[in-house]
């Protein structure tokens, strides 16, 4: 699968805390053309919690013999980039690793149409009540 045929990209970013990511979703613009539309940052701490959640999401969209590599976009299929959204959007703000590794796990064994059904409640303007059921769910927090 290629970037253009995608649903979701990531690309993994180096910062000076360590490898972070940031997720991107294909959406049509107002003027109908197709554009990766950011979802959300990954931060290093996340990223290093949660990378087997996107080692094995880069794995299963690319192949068995994809790397988690730093620079050009890693494409992923709707199923893994609903679980990676789902993901990104419950760990942004939380600092305890166990937790996010926790989190991590969870999704990773997740339906990819439950997760899909999450992150369209995220996504909503009025989504900070679905983050917090999911951060409960998925034993990101007590």
């Amino acid at each position: 699968m290629t970037v253009r045929q995608a649903l979701f990209a990531l690309r993994v970013v180096r910062r000076r805390a360590g490898d972070a990511a940031i997720l991107y979703r294909r959406q049509l613009s107002p003027k109908g053309e197709e554009r990766l539309d950011r979802i959300a940052p990954i931060s290093p701490l996340a990223f290093s919690a949660g990378s087997p959640l996107l080692r094995a999401a880069v794995r299963e969209s690319e192949g068995p013999s994809a790397k988690l590599t730093t620079g050009p976009f890693h494409p992923l299929d709707a199923d893994w980039g609903a679980r990676v959204a789902c993901y990104a959007l419950v760990a942004s703000g939380l600092r305890n690793a166990d937790r996010l590794h926790r989190t991590a796990a969870n999704l990773q064994h997740a339906d990819g149409t439950e997760a899909a059904w999450w992150f369209g409640l995220m996504a909503r303007p009025t989504g900070k009540r679905a983050v917090r059921a999911l951060r409960i769910l998925a034993e990101a927090v007590r």
